[in-house]
């Protein structure tokens, strides 16, 4: 079964366990409007794609792994478009979580996927449960505090933040789990494959700054222009449009060297040069490189 047709089979059944006879039925269907259709499943793909690079010895457990990833992210994203928060009205082209069904419910389904990711990534290690303890620890540290998502949600909240600590945990900590995760799905070494990930997470934050301040809206499925209206810490701010494609091209740099040398380097590489060109595609360079000209004129 190919990479992205497990990743949907995994996700379907979490959902289905969330949707079973008793449940709200404004906050499952809330749920299942923040999972179903996703965006580009990155981070559960480079799980399953670290664990096949390690011989992904329990594929449910890879599967629930990636599955507890994306859930998780969907949560983050239904916590950050919140009126409290970015107060964004659309997510992947169409009507955010809160615009669709009301803060109270986004709220909850934003909660409700964090239990649920847990849940998934616990019942996935029936064959394999020795390697559960491990993976809920790297799961917990890469989602709370000090330095996970919630963390980086809360630099937002503060007077200052250093760009980089802001990055690696907003964005950079949930990509850590991802390669972690995958390695320890397959009974390896998760130390090894950590800094893939971080890079690589930094990396599509920095595209994301990029993408608000040059990209189109509609193509993006969600406004632009939000980093600089809410004040929020960008790499555009820090080092202007031209500085911030610098810094990009440098971490992606940095996460191709960070691959750990074996069977699944190549495809490893091979998918962090498709993501890059997905994450800012020419069209995109092209803009900013327009728009940063302009600037200097």
């Amino acid at each position: 079964m190919h990479t992205e047709a497990r990743i949907e089979r995994a996700l379907a059944l979490a959902l289905a366990r969330s949707e079973a006879r008793g449940a709200p039925p404004r906050l499952a269907t809330a749920v299942r409007h923040a999972v179903m259709p996703g965006g580009a499943r990155i981070r559960p793909q480079l799980c399953l794609a670290v664990a096949a690079a390690c011989g992904d010895s329990d594929p449910a457990l890879a599967d629930a792994a990636g599955a507890a990833i994306e859930l998780m992210h969907c949560a983050s994203l239904v916590h950050d478009d919140l009126p409290c928060f970015d107060d964004a009205p659309l997510r992947r082209g169409r009507p955010s979580v809160h615009a669709a069904y009301g803060e109270r419910c986004a709220v909850l389904a934003g909660d409700a996927l964090i239990v649920m990711a847990f849940e998934t990534l616990a019942l996935g290690a029936a064959a394999s449960p020795l390697r559960l303890p491990g993976m809920m620890a790297v799961l917990s540290l890469r989602v709370g505090m000090p330095h996970g998502i919630v963390a980086g949600q809360a630099w937002e909240c503060e007077d200052w933040v250093a760009l980089p600590d802001y990055q690696r945990a907003k964005t950079g900590s949930l990509f850590a789990a991802a390669t972690e995760l995958g390695a320890l799905a397959a009974g390896a070494d998760a130390s090894s494959w950590r800094g893939f990930g971080q890079w690589l997470g930094e990396a599509y934050q920095v595209a994301d700054d990029i993408r608000d301040a040059a990209g189109d809206a509609a193509q993006i499925g969600k406004p632009t222009g939000r980093d600089r209206v809410l004040g929020r810490p960008s790499a555009v701010a820090e080092f202007g449009l031209t500085g911030a494609l610098t810094h990009f091209e440098r971490l992606v740099e940095r996460a191709g060297e960070a691959v750990p040398e074996g069977p699944g380097a190549r495809t490893l590489r091979r998918l962090l040069h498709a993501e890059s060109e997905r994450l800012l595609p020419a069209s995109v360079r092209a803009t900013a490189d327009a728009m940063a000209a302009v600037q200097v004129a």
